[in-house]
């Protein structure tokens, strides 16, 4: 049975902190596995903040919780004070990421790879389910999708037990990856991760941050409701339901479902296609 979860990410710095509440209260109902927790740059903050939400998630409302880790610019001594947090936090597992790279900061030169950290967190807590990300259309920094996949694989080798992929918006891409990544000997489970389309200039802006090909059934979707964002966001809505049959038709084992915090619109999604985890 595939399994479904999701993420969530902490308020911005200039919000109340009490608007967590508000998003994991609209998601209460939608019975994920687990909801991961997004983290910065690698702040002393942004670890407190990760932790204390997941904490919230496991302790108030009884989920488990992994927490996002990012590798470039922690040293050993950080990385150690992070699952320390994460420890007292209770999460259920970390995910091991290298981070996007910030401009007027220099890289700790410890981790310089999520394989890295994952190593590392593998030797001081050996017992942690440590995840890590893929990407179905390579990372934009692979020569191809081929050495990505074996970067991969030595990301699995190091210790990664579960996978979640970038967002992608034609599952194509994703199941030419997974046939691609078993071949290669990747055996944890791969969670597609979908990030359901809400207005033109997000989709834009991701798509090319993450270097994600628009199919042409979402260009014209994007093209048609430009100027209708309410029509748009209920398309969106329906393409992404879609696009989670589909995968679960094909043997998906799992959906990672991006909120962006928008609970009202992952609980449309849920409501379309909840009977296919219930069922599957």
């Amino acid at each position: 049975m595939p399994i479904f979860s999701l993420e969530i990410f902490p308020p911005k710095r200039t919000a109340p902190v009490g608007t967590i509440y508000d998003t994991l209260d609209g998601l209460q109902g939608l019975k994920p596995a687990f909801i991961s927790v997004t983290y910065g740059t690698g702040r002393s903050a942004d670890r407190t903040a990760t932790a204390r939400i997941a904490h919230t998630v496991r302790s108030e409302y009884g989920i488990d919780a992994v927490a996002h880790l990012t590798a470039q610019y922690l040293d050993e001594d950080a990385a150690l004070e992070a699952l320390d947090m994460f420890d007292q936090a209770k999460v259920s597992g970390i995910l091991a990421l290298r981070g996007d790279r910030d401009p007027e900061r220099e890289p700790a030169g410890v981790f310089a790879h999520a394989s890295d950290l994952t190593s590392f967190i593998r030797e001081h807590r050996p017992d942690m389910k440590v995840y890590g990300a893929c990407y179905p259309e390579k990372h934009p920094q692979a020569a191809t999708l081929q050495e990505d996949v074996d970067n991969l694989k030595r990301k699995v080798d190091a210790g990664c037990t579960h996978l979640i992929s970038q967002l992608f918006y034609d599952n194509e891409d994703f199941l030419r990856f997974r046939d691609l990544a078993v071949a290669a000997g990747v055996d944890v489970p791969i969670e597609a991760g979908i990030m359901p389309v809400t207005n033109q200039r997000s989709v834009l802006r991701m798509a090319n941050m993450c270097q994600s090909r628009i199919p042409p059934a979402l260009a014209r979707m994007l093209e048609r409701w430009a100027d209708e964002p309410a029509t748009l966001k209920d398309a969106g809505i329906l393409y992404a339901s879609q696009q989670i049959g589909n995968l679960v038709a094909n043997g998906v084992d799992g959906v990672h479902l991006y909120t962006m915090n928008r609970p009202c619109v992952s609980r449309r999604i849920w409501a379309n296609v909840r009977s296919l985890f219930d069922q599957a």
